[in-house]
């Protein structure tokens, strides 16, 4: 019996598309993610990030036209606080999408920074964090298209993941409708910690499979900031003998542990109301949550800016983001090295002789071509040259001539 052979990945760099994959930065539950640069024919260079599907998930016709349909509506999206979709496509055989590169890291990986180093989020930035989110959720929410129709976008898959934060403290929600296209393939196509994943974010009305609207999406980011409030996950999982599927149906919100914030029963009140396990009792948008949090803030004096929290990351994880650019910039580095050296030579092959030249090939008639440099003595030619010519005798006999008959006419008219 023979075992399985796992498939063999493709070497970077490679090409998808007109995008060159050279760092490969992560794996989701629905494709590969990579680092890559973006060529335009002007010849300028780019970052972007490339998601490439998953093999069995491109296959899928359903999979891919629906991916397809959610990612157009992606793109119509132009937000400060939305990663913007650059590009679909399908090239041999793979199915991948190209989008904005935000130099940072996800919630999740900032959390784990956090906790592995022992340094508390300050709770004036991670209402900032939820704040931002919330500007890009509410745009997304409104989109309309040209005519003033609404999108009907939902995103379904807001979680710390998928909540990016860049150096200067940028906040950008990335992955608007692509949860949608995993909805149709089964649980099975997944690993249990992506199922684990999505569940822990899930509305209850999500984990039941019925018809989303905005609200599900306030849900979620109310999960967020539950847990940034807390410093602990909502679920968990195998508590009371629940799957994290069936704790996300039945949607039991433990009260906030209290923390000495300030006017913290008015927070406190804003996360249950975004928590509402009934649609009618939550929050009816994105923007009435963000209008309470904005008051909030204002009223606790637990204002922070973009700017601010940015100055807080390069402080606390300063060293270990300039390691991680500068190997991204030695890749991207080699990268260009690597085109550069793939680019077709314009010039002439050498001589047989040798040595390069170039000049054109001597022959017969005239060159007006410059002489290449050499340390051999010049040769004599007979071929003619372009050098003003000497003047000879008969032309010296001529000029005389002409000055004497010039000096003449003068000498006449001045008198």
């Amino acid at each position: 019996m023979s075992a399985s052979v796992e498939p063999v990945e493709p070497s970077l760099p490679r090409s998808v598309g007109r995008y060159t994959l050279f760092d490969k930065i992560g794996r989701g539950g629905m494709a590969d993610i990579f680092l890559a640069r973006a060529q335009t024919d002007l010849g300028v260079g780019r970052l972007v990030v490339v998601k490439q599907i998953l093999p069995h998930l491109a296959e899928s016709r359903e999979f891919s036209e629906l991916l397809i349909t959610e990612a157009k509506l992606a793109a119509r999206l132009d937000h400060a606080n939305v990663v913007q979709v650059h590009d679909l496509g399908r090239t041999d055989g793979f199915l991948y999408i190209a989008m904005q590169y935000v130099e940072g890291f996800d919630l999740t990986e900032l959390l784990r920074r956090c906790s592995r180093t022992k340094t508390a989020l300050p709770v004036q930035y991670a209402l900032l964090i939820i704040i931002e989110a919330l500007r890009g959720l509410d745009y997304a929410h409104r989109r309309t298209m040209e005519d003033g129709r609404p999108l009907g976008i939902v995103h379904r898959d807001v979680s710390p993941s998928n909540i990016l934060i860049s150096l200067e403290g940028e906040v950008k929600l990335c992955d608007f409708g692509i949860a949608h296209a995993n909805d149709v393939v089964t649980s099975a196509a997944y690993s249990d910690d992506v199922i684990k994943g999505k569940a822990g974010y899930m509305s209850p009305e999500q984990a039941r499979g019925d018809a989303l609207d905005a609200r599900a999406d306030v849900f979620a980011i109310g999960i967020v900031l539950y847990e940034l409030l807390a410093g602990r996950r909502l679920y968990k999982a195998g508590e009371g003998g629940m799957s994290l599927l069936d704790q996300a149906r039945a949607a039991k919100i433990p009260d906030l542990p209290s923390r000495g914030l300030p006017l913290e029963e008015s927070i406190f009140a804003i996360v249950k109301k975004a928590l509402a396990p009934q649609r009618d009792d939550r929050y009816a948008s994105a923007q009435v949550l963000l209008r309470d949090l904005e008051t909030y803030v204002a009223e606790s004096k637990l204002v922070a800016s973009p700017l601010r929290f940015g100055d807080w990351l390069i402080e606390r994880f300063g060293d270990d983001l300039v390691q991680q650019r500068s190997a991204r910039e030695l890749a991207a580095q080699a990268l260009d090295e690597v085109t550069q050296a793939d680019k077709p030579e314009f010039s002439p092959p050498p001589p047989s002789g040798g040595r390069r030249s170039f000049a054109p090939a001597a022959a017969s008639a005239p060159s007006l071509a410059p002489a290449v440099a050499s340390k051999a003595p010049p040769v004599a030619s007979k071929a003619p040259t372009y050098a003003p010519a000497r003047p000879t005798g008969g032309v010296w006999f001529g000029l005389a001539g002409l000055l004497i008959i010039g000096l003449i006419i003068y000498f006449l008219a001045t008198r």
